[in-house]
């Protein structure tokens, strides 16, 4: 019990009841949480016997927890992240960082001047399918990557019934397709070969009732050297999303729909299929709590470091640009850290 760390959950809606469930989950922290709305705030402490509960954030950090999970809306992202670190708490922070780059550099400069570990929580980095594939691509094993591939795709009314009511009918809360779904292939293509250095787009609304954001979107990228296209809809009836990567010798696939990765390496041949790793409803979100907790140990880096999570929020920002202006935008600080 001793070494368990105090997390703190900042708003308990769908995504931060599944953090306070699944950081829960791990046996390995204390939970409590800071909800504005009372209705909400009680549903949700009595669904998981929660009995530290803030309806304000002054009061959730006078407890100096040992960390913050961000949950809010994207646009809110930065200035309570900053608030907690001012108060010595680590963070994790949902994706995206935020719909901006106000107040970036005080978050960054806030959690140096403190020696936090920051985290974001962009989840397919905890996929162990994903990462095996980025291992087996780094590694040199297909020769260089030439070109990466995603295509993805669901029926957004059928997943998530309550979008209509929710941050994601308007851009400036973290709203439309790019920010909201796009922004996990984009950081994972990132993860899987190199930052994004320029990208043209096209987006519009073409299905979705209720809403008028984005909810198909192409994308043309370079990640330096390595082309690459990446394309997203928010209406078809398959749930099928995919990563290809082309290499000089061989291409590798992630297939998110059926949790494994594949490759191939000789024209004519079938594909070999690495082992799939079933995963239950909340696996991926206890991977990375646990993966969160670990980097609070000092066992691991960040899954997501906070310089990357800039680099994809920059992306996220340069496509909307892009397709506003119908012109090619270049990412200034693509590159790595």
């Amino acid at each position: 019990m001793s070494n368990r760390k105090s997390v703190l959950i900042v708003g308990v809606g769908s995504i931060g009841e599944r953090h306070l469930r699944c950081f829960g989950a791990t046996g390995r922290a204390e939970m409590s949480f800071c909800e504005v709305n009372p209705a909400l705030r009680q549903t949700v402490a009595q669904r998981y016997g929660t009995k530290r509960v803030f309806g304000r954030l002054e009061e959730a950090l006078a407890e100096r927890p040992a960390a913050v999970v961000i949950c809010t809306p994207a646009h809110l992202h930065v200035p309570l992240a900053i608030a907690a670190a001012n108060a010595g708490a680590h963070l994790l922070i949902e994706k995206p960082l935020s719909t901006s780059l106000e107040g970036i550099d005080t978050l960054q400069e806030t959690a140096a001047k403190h020696a936090l570990k920051v985290a974001v929580a962009y989840v397919y980095r905890a996929h162990p399918a994903l990462t095996a594939m980025r291992e087996a691509v780094r590694s040199g094993r297909f020769g260089e990557p030439v070109q990466i591939i995603a295509d993805f795709g669901q029926h957004f009314p059928h997943y998530r019934p309550a979008y209509r009511d929710t941050y994601y009918k308007d851009r400036a809360t973290g709203g439309g397709a790019v920010q909201d779904a796009l922004t996990h292939a984009l950081n994972a293509g990132e993860w899987l070969v190199e930052p994004i250095t320029r990208l043209v787009a096209d987006l519009g609304h073409k299905v979705l009732e209720g809403v008028t954001v984005e909810d198909t979107v192409h994308v043309l990228t370079r990640h330096g050297g390595v082309m690459g296209c990446f394309h997203l809809n928010q209406h078809q009836a398959p749930n099928e999303s995919s990563l290809t990567v082309i290499c000089q010798r061989g291409t590798a696939r992630f297939e998110y729909h059926r949790s494994r990765w594949r490759w191939l390496t000789e024209p004519g041949q079938e594909w070999h299929d690495e082992d799939a790793i079933p995963l239950e409803r909340d696996t991926l979100f206890v991977k990375q709590a646990e993966s969160f907790l670990d980097v609070l140990d000092g066992r691991r880096p960040p899954l997501c470091t906070l310089d990357e999570a800039v680099q994809t929020l920059r992306v996220n920002l340069a496509i909307l640009e892009s397709a506003a202006s119908g012109s090619w935008q270049v990412i200034s600080n693509g590159g790595r850290p």
